[in-house]
């Protein structure tokens, strides 16, 4: 596909034409997972011309993809370990994302304070922060900026003023981490991908010594569950903390390659802690660094403040929210800004999220996915962010993963199965990798276009926020409006956003729209709940489904919403 052809649709009826496609044809890879790193692998090997089908169990990027801190970020605390490469690389990815994807990704100053007693003198920050600019090659939202302490404060004047020495800004960038995944998806479908959310890689699919598809399971409601198989020449299994379960399912002896931990993420007002910009947080007892994140762009302004690092069961669905994250935070947030008297009652909504670490195996598996006694690697890289290698049946396995370098991520993923796990795909006519050019073309303004929005957003009425979503897409909201109605505030033509959702982002169900398209349910208290049977009825209408599904649907999203807020009740 050109750099200057529109992506198509990708909706339910794509989803139904994905799984015809996947009863009947032979891939040549079938990714399992649908976050960013396995939307990554299928945009671009189908950009390569090979065949690909990618399946995912929930929505797109339901687990870590969706509950991250919505950061694209060199990673600059991997500078006291000289690790030059890794930022380098996340640097330069920052930089293409800024550029090919500016609805989405945008410049964010960061605020990093310094206390009498840190850890962290200013020198070695002042110097690390030198190196950072440099590494960037200078392609940078800003230089950073060294601040006194009468400085910081004039800038935020709530922080906290005993002990304060000064600090710095500096830049990186905030992003849609669910709906930048959901797009990278589009544009494998666009490609040719085959490409299906609620679908279950159940049992893998053996030829003699080799994985070659998997049996899978229509979750959709409306399929009663129906199983059928999807054959492929080779299988990709980027199912980030689930990876241990996959594992177990194509091999009775899969030793376990993850030690995850979740973090939770607070969710305020923007009013709340009104910051200019991001806060960096250093907690003395620790040592972690939190973050204090402004979103002005996520309904009418949030801030949100996270991680934290703890413990995860053996599945990684059953992670909860607990009273000690929460005060974890809160503690921290009242040592930096005591001024604001920040209470538990004022955060609208939080999420947990599970990191796919690496474990202490993962560094000795063996080609089956078993300890392999030597220090050699079977077709296995190993950096300090992900880990790619082969399992039983040959089948290829990713862990962890930085969003920033997704895209170069996926190019050495693919890069390995051609080369080395499964030569024989090589003798197709492929095009080499092409993964540079916006993600969506039909997004992106150019600056020739620029005067062309400009005039078209005043004369249709359009608000400047559908633009910071939608990009140059945003004018296509104007045909899909059918009546009036009044949006709640910080969602203009919330009708309208589902419609184009359900035809561009492969809506299945309500929760999907909540949840992960937009910010309804994290930056309103009421979570939407108030507008769920009117955006019921047009999910019913698009769907083509009658009063008795509306109203089921609606079932479904009122338990979603109260398993999300229960931790709530457990605070109080």
């Amino acid at each position: 596909m050109s750099q200057s052809q529109s992506l198509g649709e990708f909706s339910f009826k794509t989803r139904q034409q994905s799984i015809d496609r996947f009863k009947k044809e032979t891939f040549d890879l079938l990714v399992v997972g649908g976050g960013i790193t396995g939307a990554a692998v299928a945009r671009d090997a189908a950009r390569r011309g090979l065949s690909v089908a990618l399946i995912e169990q929930k929505d797109f990027a339901w687990g870590t993809s969706s509950r991250s801190s919505k950061l694209i970020h060199g990673g600059l605390r991997y500078l006291e370990k000289f690790e030059l490469k890794l930022v380098f690389e996340a640097l330069s990815e920052r930089a293409l994302l800024l550029k090919t994807v500016p609805h989405m990704v945008k410049p964010l100053p960061f605020y990093f304070p310094v206390f009498d007693g840190d850890s962290v003198k200013k020198n070695t920050l002042s110097l690390g922060l030198w190196f950072y600019d440099l590494l960037a090659l200078f392609r940078t939202p800003g230089f950073h900026k060294k601040l006194n302490g009468k400085k910081i404060l004039e800038e935020i004047p709530f922080l906290k003023k005993e002990g304060l020495l000064g600090g710095f800004r500096y830049f990186d960038a905030s992003m849609w981490d669910d709906v930048l995944a959901v797009e990278v998806l589009r544009s494998a479908s666009s490609a040719g991908a085959a490409i299906a959310n609620y679908v279950q890689a159940v049992s893998p699919i053996w030829e003699e010594d080799k994985i070659k598809g998997f049996c899978a399971k229509n979750c959709e409601a409306f399929s009663n569950k129906e199983l059928f198989n999807i054959h492929a020449k080779q299988v990709v299994i980027c199912a980030g903390p689930w990876t241990d379960i996959l594992g177990k399912k194509i091999s009775s002896q899969w030793h376990t390659w993850l030690q995850p931990s979740k973090g939770i993420h607070l969710i305020f007002d923007l009013k709340k802690i009104p910051v200019p910009g991001a806060m960096v947080m250093n907690n003395p007892v620790d040592g972690r660094v939190s973050f204090v994140i402004p979103r002005p762009d996520m309904g009418s302004g949030v801030a949100i403040v996270g991680t934290t690092d703890g413990p995860v069961g053996q599945n990684p669905d059953k992670v909860d929210i607990e009273s000690a994250d929460v005060h974890y935070l809160m503690k921290l947030l009242n040592k930096y800004f005591p001024k604001l008297e920040l209470k538990t009652s004022d955060i609208l909504s939080a999420y947990v999220g599970v990191r796919p670490l690496m474990g202490s195996q993962a560094s000795t598996m063996g080609s089956e996915g078993q300890p392999s006694g030597k220090s050699s690697h079977d077709l296995q890289k190993v950096s300090r962010e992900h880990y790619i290698g082969t399992g039983p049946g040959r089948v290829v396995l990713v862990a962890g993963g930085k969003y920033t370098t997704h895209r170069t991520m996926a190019e050495e993923i693919v890069d390995l199965i051609l080369k080395q796990v499964n030569p024989q795909l090589r003798n197709k006519r492929l095009k080499k990798a092409n993964t540079r050019s916006p993600i969506n073309p039909n997004a992106t303004i150019g600056a020739i276009e620029k005067s062309r929005v400009q005039n078209s957003k005043r004369k249709l009425g359009i608000d400047d926020s559908l633009f910071d979503r939608y990009g140059a897409e945003a004018l296509s909201l104007v045909d899909l409006n059918k009546e009036s109605f009044d949006s709640p505030k910080g969602f203009p033509m919330l009708l309208e956003q589902l419609r184009l959702n359900m035809k561009t982002s492969m809506v299945v169900h309500l929760e999907d729209f909540f949840l992960r398209r937009t910010a309804l349910y994290s930056s309103r208290s009421d979570y939407g709940w108030p507008w769920a049977q009117k955006l019921a009825q047009v999910w019913a209408q698009e769907r083509g489904l009658g009063e008795s599904d509306m109203q089921n649907e609606i079932d479904r999203l009122k338990i979603e919403l109260d398993r999300r807020s229960a931790w709530k009740k457990k605070l109080h």
